[in-house]
């Protein structure tokens, strides 16, 4: 576990260690243009004196999976993992460590490490953010061009970041700036409030970049990766206009189409990404392939999948074959298979194929687009869109007419659709009021304080400002 505080979240920074500039180097060799023989040490006065020691910073900041120092930290596996044991995707197989089975039974306490780590690793991604926006600001060595575009881009980050803690956690002290004396004594700012920062930042990103990818492949924002968070926030808001013609602006964009092949869907250079990083990990390629897929067969996976997951399925769904996979396990005296996510396929970097991590798709938006028509009253571009991810699955058209009934439809689509992708069902469980209905007809224990986790007992003790979510110690 990464024990982080927002007292010394600042610390992290400061000289780039040569090993973490390496590692950065190696995980971003494909992300953004970094000039030849790059320094390896770089003095915080002079980080962002220059075009090559900035993009080091900036390479920094989306290395995934995270280098040690800062990186792209939501990217551990914990995002998708915890949400995925709350809700009811994942059960514990293999692991039966107690911070896992505390998220899948319901016991969530402010001690439990994952939660730690889905506190702390934002904030550790944060502050770079935070200082790297300063120094660009700051800078007289770099075009006004060059400020405008990273600048865009950081206030997207910060933006994701907060969206995800905001969503975890309700109200969390909102960090904009690098100044750890301050940082380490803010409360707890208002959900409404953090809601508004998001906004903030992804209408300045939005205003300044542009529809035209910054390198090559989707590995960098543009304009339509601000878009597509700003459709998955206004959604959430229940701004159902706002949420339809972001999605709409991506969707009929010419861009981005949907993969025909499911198992190329997350393959570097997808067309379905709107924003992926390159995974390049020295020990694993993606985290979720780690946690997922089992590391020799005939063992059970350390988190299968549910039996509820797994029959929402339609007989067909091409996802069940694709996304999905299984193992037999011979305990001696019976046999028993479990299924596992298999949307990231290579668990370690010799696997076949070149995967990217995704973070933001077509498949979801054209399910935002039609979500938001189908609460507007525009049943037909529902149905449309519906039936666009269906296809795509080797499904036949829906048979939902109703409002109700469509809605419905879309929901069942993203269970099957988005599973362990960026927590996306618990979000969902949570955001449309039907948690405690679906989950305790599932699996008891559930409780509705439960849809926030608690705050990390070790934030509470070096920052007494900060005060514990409802129902927790």
């Amino acid at each position: 576990m990464k024990y982080m505080t927002l007292g010394n979240y600042g610390r992290i920074t400061g000289l780039m260690l040569a090993t973490a500039m390496m590692t950065m180097l190696t995980a971003c060799k494909k992300l953004i243009q970094i000039p030849a023989n790059p320094p390896t040490e770089i003095a915080t006065s002079a980080q962002f004196a220059d075009s090559a020691t900035t993009m080091t910073a900036m390479a920094d900041i989306y290395s995934y999976p995270s280098n040690g120092v800062n990186g792209f930290t939501f990217n551990d596996g914990y995002l998708s993992l915890c949400t995925g044991l709350s809700s009811d995707e994942l059960s514990v197989g293999s692991n039966q460590a107690t911070d896992a089975l505390q998220f899948f039974q319901y016991g969530v306490t402010s001690l439990n490490d994952f939660a730690g780590d889905l506190w702390n690793d934002p904030y550790a991604g944060l502050y770079p953010v935070n200082a790297t926006m300063s120094g660009i600001a700051a800078s007289s060595g770099l075009s006004a061009s060059l400020k405008i575009q990273l600048t865009g881009e950081l206030h997207l980050v910060r933006a994701l970041y907060y969206f995800d803690l905001v969503n975890l956690f309700g109200a969390v002290p909102l960090v904009t700036t690098t100044d750890y004396s301050v940082s380490s004594k803010i409360a707890r700012t208002s959900v409404d409030s953090v809601n508004a920062q998001i906004l903030t930042d992804l209408q300045a990103a939005q205003q300044v970049l542009p529809v035209t990818y910054p390198s090559a492949g989707h590995l960098r924002p543009n304009l339509y990766t601000v878009k597509a968070l700003l459709a998955k926030v206004y959604l959430y808001q229940k701004n159902w206009q706002a949420a339809y013609n972001a999605a709409d602006t991506i969707i009929h964009s010419g861009l981005y189409s949907l993969v025909p092949s499911l198992n190329r869907v997350f393959l570097d250079g997808s067309q379905e990404a709107i924003w992926q990083l390159p995974a390049n990990g020295n020990f694993s390629v993606t985290t979720e392939a780690e946690n997922y897929v089992p590391y020799t067969s005939g063992t059970v996976p350390n988190y299968p999948l549910t039996n509820f997951l797994l029959n929402a399925f339609e007989p067909g769904d091409q996802r069940l074959l694709d996304w999905t996979d299984s193992v037999a396990v011979n305990t001696g005296t019976t046999s028993a298979t479990f299924y596992y996510p298999y949307k990231y396929k290579n668990r370690t970097p010799s696997g076949p194929t070149v995967e990217d991590f995704m973070i933001f798709r077509l498949g979801e938006q054209y399910l935002i687009h039609a979500e938001a028509a189908a609460e507007l009253g525009n049943l037909g571009t529902a149905i449309s869109d519906l039936n666009t991810v269906r296809t795509r699955a080797g499904l036949p058209a829906t048979s939902a007419a109703s409002q109700a009934d469509v809605l419905t439809a879309i929901m069942h689509e993203r269970q099957t659709e988005l599973f362990c992708e960026w927590g996306n069902r618990w979000f969902d469980l949570n955001r449309t009021g039907t948690a405690n209905t679906v989950l305790n007809a599932e699996k008891s224990g559930f409780q509705p304080y439960m849809a926030l986790y608690p705050v990390p007992l070790s934030q509470i003790e070096v920052n007494t400002l900060l005060t514990q979510n409802q129902g927790y110690n």
